[in-house]
């Protein structure tokens, strides 16, 4: 079995257990935690969005530090939780998978964090229009915009379709797409959504940074950026037979790849990484 055959690299969702059953654990629990708040949200008249929104004035003036995490599991109407969970279910097993479960889980609430911080800083500088430090931040936009940018740096060249509008980009157009929309949003005022926006910023902001610093999160040193997806090769372009030396390779290989599903990328020995490398040079040669 090759890398390209392994069930978690594929994207066909026609096997399993129904429609989670692709997804992984994490991304999972966020999904079902973010519409069931939003579900229960609604049946309480709104009463969950005002214990736990961020506003400068609540979470900073008033001390109740809780609402830099509550935040980021409310939502202020069906589409804004329905295309944040898009993004979740789309992007986030990629990072779950690099990170590990519990790194990625603390990854993810950080960029949240990072994106009411950065939010704050441009209230204080005076970048946002209107009574900053009293208004709500609600959202899981923040952390996505942080998976959006680790995919960007472990896969740039991924291609990604989106339906609106209905183009095909590259990860890394993508990023750097919705990093200017962001930008230009706050400094020419587009849209009303300034705060939102200065949230998206902070978020991706903090989540470059901890792919780059990834001992941060408690890891003793900083991988290297593989230069190729190392989750995908090109196809043989023909059959061959299979020698002894073939199937030893792909057991080593499928080793470390179950090590990659259950610990991430980053727990990867030098030597582990040279056999990924080395395998995909022999599928592509």
């Amino acid at each position: 079995m090759g890398i390209a055959d392994r069930d978690y690299h594929r994207s066909d969702t026609g096997r399993g257990d129904g429609f989670f059953s692709q997804v992984t654990p994490v991304v999972k629990w966020l999904l079902i935690v973010n519409l069931g708040i939003f579900v229960v949200d609604l049946f309480l008249g709104k009463s969950l969005r005002e214990l736990g929104y961020y506003s400068i004035e609540s979470a900073i003036y008033g001390l109740q530090l809780w609402r830099f995490v509550t935040f980021q599991f409310l939502h202020g109407s069906l589409g804004h939780v329905f295309f944040n969970c898009m993004g979740i279910f789309f992007f986030g097993p990629w990072m779950e998978r690099w990170w590990g479960s519990q790194k990625f889980l603390i990854f993810y609430l950080l960029c949240g964090v990072g994106g009411a911080v950065f939010f704050s800083l441009l209230v204080w500088l005076g970048l946002l229009p209107g009574d900053g430090a009293v208004s709500p931040l609600v959202g899981a936009s923040a952390g996505i915009y942080g998976i959006l940018i680790g995919v960007a740096v472990i896969a740039p060249q991924m291609r990604v379709a989106l339906l609106f509008p209905p183009i095909e980009l590259s990860m890394r157009q993508l990023a750097i797409g919705l990093m200017a929309i962001s930008v230009g949003s706050i400094l020419l005022q587009w849209g009303g959504n300034e705060g939102g926006e200065a949230g998206h910023l902070g978020g991706a902001i903090l989540g470059y940074i901890l792919m780059r610093y990834p001992q941060w999160l408690g890891r003793g040193a900083r991988f290297p950026r593989p230069r190729r997806n190392p989750f995908s090769t090109p196809p043989l372009p023909k059959l061959r037979p299979r020698t002894t030396l073939d199937q030893q390779q792909e057991s080593a290989v499928d080793l470390i790849l179950d090590k990659i599903s259950r610990e991430g990328f980053q727990s990867l020995t030098q030597q582990e990484r040279d056999v990924l490398h080395e395998a995909s040079k022999s599928k592509s040669s």
